[in-house]
């Protein structure tokens, strides 16, 4: 559910943050990466390339929302406001290709960085999972001004 979309690749639009030697907890056993994070130009709010609600077809970035996408931080590099810095390059990018507002579907974990960055709650999903649970998804909004 939560595992790659390699449209976002493809796209140029998903981005990576490494960990510099200085910042690295474990010489023996580094994390490979900090954090990630994207956006899309594309109508598929959340999920992987083999989740359900696959969408591939182009926003109009006069009228749609760029879609926030795949955030995730290490837990080694949490609290630390990789996230925040993540995100603000997401939206400057989407900002930069012409979008006027962002959307996202968060889990329940980013809800409090997302609303202090501005993010408003305009639905809840539930993501039905193999196991007969669901995953709540949080869907949010915000204007780029």
């Amino acid at each position: 559910m939560l595992g790659l979309d390699t449209q976002l690749i493809r796209d140029r639009t998903y981005f990576v943050a490494e960990p510099t030697t200085a910042v690295v907890q474990s010489a023996e056993n580094p994390p490979r990466l900090a954090g990630c994070g994207g956006w899309s130009k594309r109508k598929t709010l959340f999920g992987a390339d083999m989740g359900p609600g696959r969408e591939p077809e182009l926003l109009d970035p006069a009228v749609d929302a760029a879609k926030v996408r795949a955030i995730f931080v290490h837990p080694a590099f949490a609290r630390r406001g990789l996230g925040t810095r993540i995100l603000a390059h997401v939206e400057g990018e989407a900002r930069a290709a012409g979008f006027q507002r962002f959307e996202m579907g968060s889990t329940l974990t980013g809800l409090p960085l997302y609303r202090l960055k501005g993010y408003v709650e305009v639905e809840r999903i539930a993501v039905p999972l193999g196991n007969g649970e669901a995953l709540p998804v949080v869907k949010m909004v915000k204007n780029a001004w």
